[in-house]
């Protein structure tokens, strides 16, 4: 009896050891923060009266969009200040002058009160046209102040039906004035002339363009655009990437925007320094109809074309999109003025265009390069893609044969003890 209480005591004396090396915090990381304006977002809606078509889940355009709103505003970051935007909410006529000023400050830019924004958001009725130019205009100005992040959400379902003010010439002229705007847009159930509008404006500004087809896509996608408001360092780039290697655009740390068309191969440079570890992943949207069974692939090659690490991921159908990333700690030197290595990163992609839909413009692609500090062997990453969590590893593999022999071992006394009794 005595030898079982000690064996027993000795194994949970080892796993309470084992334990506490785990939940042991290796250092803390100070929070070095520092305090930034405060970033704004506002959100145009399309309040036309194509928005009353019933094709979103059985629902109508302007029900997806209440309820997307509400969604979103209960999870609005408290430190982003949010207004609410219309366009062609209140003007029932025809005629076309008075229909193409039809925009208005549903809701001010500011802190946000979560109530009185629903509110505001449960009066709208689809009514008339669609000026988005002179909307994106007046939304420019509504953000217009402060060193923060600011940010344009337009979702419409429709080209801009007050030409010859040109949206996309609109953002270019945003984007002219250097003011650190961005414009994402979402089309829902688009067509072909709208989707290349909205495409366009987004490219203009270097933010996005998604389609949504259903209610849970476009409450996700504008709430992941309201939150990367409030992270500057995730404010993405437009980069245009290669078709080699030799001449692709060098990166740093930061989020990029591309275009690449069907299994067409995009090309990056990125330079990591000893001790750094490269950190990449890339999503690729499939914002138009595309044949099922595609993939992504991500690969870190180096300038002469050997491959040192890939990252891959397939999709079945039942996404828009499709995403991988890869890892690569580059060594520690020696020589403290040893440079640092230029590392290609290469995107390529595997899908199809279903029968009659365009392949031109590209799908939106979307890379994120973060260099940062490697861990302390980084051959150990290399070798076995466990970092210094491989010393976790092999001791869980010998406490489990210590525990299988000593449970062996007890089994065995407990049946010899028996049969002597």
């Amino acid at each position: 009896m005595i030898t079982r209480q000690r064996l027993a005591a000795g194994v949970c004396a080892l796993l309470a050891a084992l334990t506490a090396g785990i939940a042991f915090p290796a250092g803390a990381v100070a929070d070095e923060t520092a305090a930034q304006a405060a970033p704004k977002v506002e959100l145009v809606l399309d309040v036309s009266g194509s928005m009353r078509a019933n094709d979103i889940d059985g629902g109508s355009r302007m029900v997806a969009a209440k309820q997307a709103f509400n969604e979103v505003l209960d999870a609005t970051p408290e430190e982003v200040q949010l207004g609410i935007r219309t366009l062609g909410a209140n003007y029932r006529g025809n005629d076309r002058k008075t229909g193409c000023k039809d925009t208005a400050q549903l809701y001010p830019v500011g802190t946000l009160d979560r109530t009185e924004a629903k509110t505001a958001v449960a009066t709208l009725t689809p009514t008339g046209w669609t000026p988005i130019g002179p909307a994106l205009l007046k939304a420019a100005a509504d953000l217009d102040g402060g060193d923060g992040t600011r940010r344009i959400v337009l979702i419409s379902d429709g080209e801009d039906t007050c030409q010859p003010l040109d949206p996309c010439e609109v953002a270019r002229e945003i984007a002219a004035k250097g003011v650190g705007l961005t414009i994402d847009t979402l089309g829902l159930v688009p067509d072909a002339k709208t989707r290349d509008q909205l495409s366009c404006i987004a490219d203009a500004t270097g933010g996005t363009y998604t389609s949504v087809q259903h209610k849970e896509e476009l409450t996700d996608r504008v709430g992941q655009l309201v939150d990367r408001a409030a992270d500057p360092v995730a404010t993405p780039v437009a980069v245009e990437g290669s078709d080699a290697c030799t001449g692709a655009p060098a990166l740093k740390s930061g989020l990029y925007t591309d275009r690449e068309e069907f299994a067409q191969h995009r090309w990056y440079r990125v330079d990591v320094a000893p001790g750094k570890e490269l950190r990449a992943s890339v999503s690729v949207a499939a914002d138009r109809a595309v044949n099922p069974d595609y993939g992504v692939l991500l690969r870190a090659v180096t300038v002469h074309g050997r491959e040192i690490v890939r990252g891959e991921a397939a999709g079945n159908g039942r996404t828009d999109v499709i995403s991988t990333g890869l890892r690569y700690p580059k060594a520690e030197s020696d020589d403290e003025d040893a440079p640092a290595e230029t590392v290609c990163l290469q995107v390529s992609n595997s899908f199809s265009a279903a029968s009659g839909v365009k392949t031109t413009p590209g799908m939106p692609l979307e890379l994120t390069v973060d260099v940062v500090d490697g861990p302390d062997q980084a051959s150990d990453v290399a070798s076995f893609g466990l970092g210094r969590g491989w010393w976790l590893l092999g001791a869980l593999v010998v406490v489990g044969f210590l525990a299988g022999v000593l449970w062996g071992w007890i089994s065995r006394l407990r049946i010899a003890v028996w049969r002597t009794n």
